[in-house]
């Protein structure tokens, strides 16, 4: 909770946008001839037709609410129209109701810091775009004002003379003595009123807002004047709004704090907080607590838009009601599937379009105990690293509700694996997604070494378009995989890199191992690549088959570690570290014009250093060529070479006279070096 008191809060303009029974509005968009008829919106199922989700004001003043179900809507009002939300894998499917919040989004975001608290719900920061209007144009030289600025309800402001309301509000936004504050609100009202007629343009959609100081009175606002209206909440009016206001209405105040306010401190209203001092708030619910409800009473909240389009999270869930309940594992496992599945393809969908990876999956249950006097004991949430693809998200899901399972019922081991219900039933069962980031753009190919080259090799991860629908994309906290690497210049190729995957990665198959080197894209510290990168952060980047399983991402990394740190011992046998020179294998751009070939055999200052051939396990025989142009060696990469190595690419690079006799030693040639490694 805001603990800060902020001295300059109240020179802020903030609204909050909520959509008009949005569900509704939705569906009459899809079925014109359903506006103006009662109409509501039913997630259904086979009990009493289905709860009601979303409720339409002609159908409201009829006497239906949100609590009915659809059988007792019809006996309330016998022509309401009920719309069944659509269905997908056995449970309602949202999605086209977060599209359309999208769209409005997409708008209100035009003017100013835009947060997307819910689905048809939005904070705007209009501070900026206020202060603008106010040197640029301010509201108390204009003419004309718009007529739906003029229906906005302005808190403290005396209408009950039998004067003109709109008037009323004219004058209040022309008003030439107002402070700062209320000036900027006037800028405010104009800029709400605008934006929401866009919305209405484009979308066909109304809405109602509030504008105030905050976001605290701008949410409380939003609501207190409703359909296709705003209110805005003067810094002056603030005392007589929270003095009546019921306790339990305050947002975070609707559950057990807000009961123990009216419990044990006598607190019914926000205005009687305004009698404790913060030491006995603090005393009595903690410092954070205590402050932040001294705060409230006040009308004080520190909270910003956090500029936020996107939700911070993905989930999924479902209840199971009375005898609907899941009562063995099977149910669940089937149940926990099907929500897999739909978070699966949200979490690709958000991928694709906004590139941002989720870190972490959460498992969330309801559960009773039919006979136990812990009966009250809440079912433990569990969470784990997330791993993408359905099967893994599926797997691990199943895996953290048997650990759940097991310490709600209190005994461990195979038990919980039985089909049968053992006194224990799911009434409610979710999975979500969190921890979602952005993807690091601007990677640091090792592709910046080759001068006035490239490759595909080193080109971006691929889009989600191209993504097998079961891609596994595992990035632990730590990692990055990097999808922006924008390289237009000519291709060079690599021969070997495919089999140096092969030996790195094992359990690939062939198809995966191409997706690897096509894909891989290498953390950097200094320009120079690292020499311990986590096979974690490659598992990352590939597209993984479905029905083949990858090693055991459970490990942790330094386990990784150790194992790849043991597979590259035996495959060079000392022969140096694992780095840039791998790369150099058979390279071949240009063999006609390289420098270094197998077919060479010149003496450097009076020793004879051939590498027409290598031997591998006593096998010998000449290799296929391989060259590279002096000219286009970068000289920083020779640091990251061995001593020996750096000492004889030195002497190939100065004048043949100013060669050293004994620069090179026989026994450590560059040859020597990119010999094919031994398998092991």
């Amino acid at each position: 909770m805001p603990v800060a008191k902020p001295e300059s809060s109240d020179s802020r303009v903030i609204a909050h946008v909520d959509m008009d029974c949005f569900y509704v509005q939705v569906e009459q968009r899809k079925q014109p001839q359903l506006r103006g008829l009662p109409t509501a919106v039913v997630q259904y199922n086979e009990w009493k037709g289905g709860a009601l989700i979303a409720v339409s004001y002609e159908a409201r003043k009829f006497g239906i609410k949100r609590s009915m179900r659809g059988e007792e809507a019809k006996e309330v009002c016998p022509q309401v129209q009920l719309v069944q939300v659509p269905v997908a894998r056995g449970k309602a499917d949202l999605s086209g109701y977060r599209n359309a919040g999208s769209e409005v989004v997409s708008i209100l975001a035009r003017r100013g810091r835009c947060e997307r608290a819910s689905i048809d719900e939005v904070y705007l920061d209009l501070t900026d775009a206020a202060e603008m209007m106010l040197t640029d144009n301010p509201p108390q030289g204009m003419e004309t004002i718009d007529e739906e600025a003029l229906k906005s309800h302005i808190l403290g402001l005396n209408n009950e003379d039998g004067s003109d309301v709109k008037e009323n509000v004219r004058k209040w936004i022309h008003r030439h003595n107002a402070d700062h504050r209320d000036k900027l609100l006037a800028c405010g009202i104009l800029i709400v009123a605008e934006l929401r007629m866009q919305v209405l343009k484009e979308t066909e959609f109304t809405c109602s807002a509030g504008i105030a100081h905050n976001k605290m009175l701008a949410k409380l606002a939003s609501g207190m004047n409703k359909p296709a209206q705003q209110t805005v909440v003067p810094f002056s009016s603030v005392k007589g709004l929270l003095d009546t206001l019921p306790i339990r209405k305050m947002k975070q105040l609707g559950g057990k704090l807000g009961i123990s306010l009216q419990m044990d401190m006598g607190v019914n209203t926000v205005g009687d907080l305004l009698q404790f001092p913060e030491e006995k708030l603090q005393e009595r619910y903690g410092i954070n607590t205590g402050t932040w409800l001294w705060n409230i009473a006040r009308g004080i909240s520190g909270e910003e838009v956090e500029g936020r389009l996107l939700p911070k999270s993905h989930g999924s869930g479902k209840t199971f009601p009375g005898p609907r309940a899941l009562k063995t594992v099977p149910a669940v496992q089937h149940w926990l599937n099907q929500l897999c599945e739909e978070l699966s393809e949200r979490l690709c969908s958000d991928l694709d379009q906004n590139k941002r990876i989720a870190h972490t999956l959460t498992l969330h249950a309801r559960a009773y105990k039919s006979s136990d006097s812990d009966s009250q004991k809440k079912f433990p949430s569990k969470s784990c690293p997330l791993r993408y693809g359905t099967a893994k998200i599926q797997e691990d899901a199943f895996n953290l509700f048997q650990a759940g399972l097991r310490e709600y019922i209190g005994f461990y081991g195979d038990k919980t694996r039985g089909s049968h219900c053992r006194g224990w039933g799911i009434t409610s069962l979710s999975v979500s997604a969190s921890k979602i980031v952005p993807i690091p753009s601007g990677t640091c190919s090792i592709a910046k070494y080759f001068h006035g080259q490239s490759t595909s090799h080193f080109s971006s991860m691929q889009s989600s378009d191209n993504l097998n629908t079961e891609a596994t994309l595992s990035l632990p906290s730590g990692s990055e995989c990097y999808s922006e690497v924008n390289l237009s210049e000519p291709k060079i190729d690599f021969p070997k890199e495919e089999s140096w995957i092969k030996d790195t990665v094992p359990d690939l198959d062939l198809q995966e191992q191409k997706d690897l080197s096509s894909t891989l894209s290498e953390k950097t510290q200094d320009g120079f690549i690292q020499e311990d990168i986590s096979p974690l952060l490659l598992s990352g980047c590939l597209e993984q088959n479905r029905s083949k399983q990858q090693w055991d991402l459970s490990k942790d990394e330094s386990q990784f570690k150790s194992e790849y740190k043991e597979r590259k011992g035996k495959r060079l046998k000392d022969k140096g570290t694992y780095s840039i020179i791998e790369l150099f294998k058979s390279y071949n751009p240009n063999p006609s014009g390289s420098f270094l070939s197998h077919e060479y055999n010149r003496t450097v200052g009076g020793t004879d250093v051939s590498s027409s051939s290598y031997s591998r396990d006593g096998e010998e025989g000449r290799r296929e060529a391989w060259g590279y142009n002096i000219d286009e060696i970068d000289p920083s990469v020779m640091e990251e070479l061995p001593p020996e190595i750096q000492d004889e690419i030195k002497a190939w690079m100065q004048p043949h006279e100013q060669r050293p006799n004994n620069m090179v030693k026989r026994s450590c040639t560059i040859s020597h070096y990119f010999s094919p490694s031994k398998k092991s």
